[in-house]
């Protein structure tokens, strides 16, 4: 399992590494460019950050209630450990990169520029990515419906990039880490931090 994780993120870095090179040569100039500030309705950042925070929380009452012996609660398990990979990969992409975002700056070429620069990846869509992922292997082939849920990263990706929050490099970046993310996560084996908190309670009692 640690191995697992080292390749993962030895691979992690990598995809990070030629990113920033292509960036700085303002390679992503010709993907890369601001648009009309939108804010308004469904773009609000509160609605999807909210429908966001509601589909993970049931997520993860879901897998709670339903345990990983069946089929659903392995998936929603797999969905919570994508996710929580997902947001610390974003979370530390932020931190190394410090890219300036469109709102402040319109420059898709800023990189490294300290401070509280942090558009890229979106850890928002990373977020939705990793979140459906899992579901969508496990059910995609069985019930097609389920490609639906992919609209929910296309839904707060287009709304990063309408609130001027995110490049649209920042968006693909993010759903790649969510999407890979989920990938990983679903495995036939249980998940990772269900197993371990099954151990945690074990021990206790």
């Amino acid at each position: 399992m640690r191995n697992k994780f080292l390749r993962i993120a030895l691979a992690f870095l990598a995809m990070l590494w030629v990113t920033q090179a292509a960036g700085q040569s303002c390679g992503w100039s010709k993907i890369d460019h601001e648009v009309g500030y939108d804010a308004s309705g469904a773009w609000n950042p509160n609605v999807y950050r909210n429908l966001l925070k509601v589909v993970s929380l049931v997520q993860l009452g879901g897998a709670i209630w339903e345990g990983s012996e069946s089929r659903l609660g392995k998936t929603m398990w797999q969905g919570v450990d994508s996710e929580v990979i997902a947001g610390v990969s974003a979370e530390a992409g932020k931190h190394i990169f410090t890219r300036v975002r469109p709102r402040d700056e319109d420059n898709p070429c800023w990189w490294f520029q300290g401070g509280s620069n942090y558009s890229f990846p979106s850890s928002e869509a990373a977020l939705a990515a990793g979140l459906v992922t899992p579901y969508v292997l496990e059910y995609g082939h069985d019930y097609p419906a389920t490609y639906g849920w992919l609209l929910l990263p296309l839904y707060v990706g287009v709304g990063r990039i309408k609130n001027q929050a995110h490049w649209q490099t920042d968006v693909l970046a993010g759903w790649a880490i969510g999407g890979a993310g989920g990938v990983v996560c679903a495995q036939p084996q249980n998940s990772y931090l269900h197993r371990t908190a099954t151990r945690r309670l074990c021990r206790r009692s």
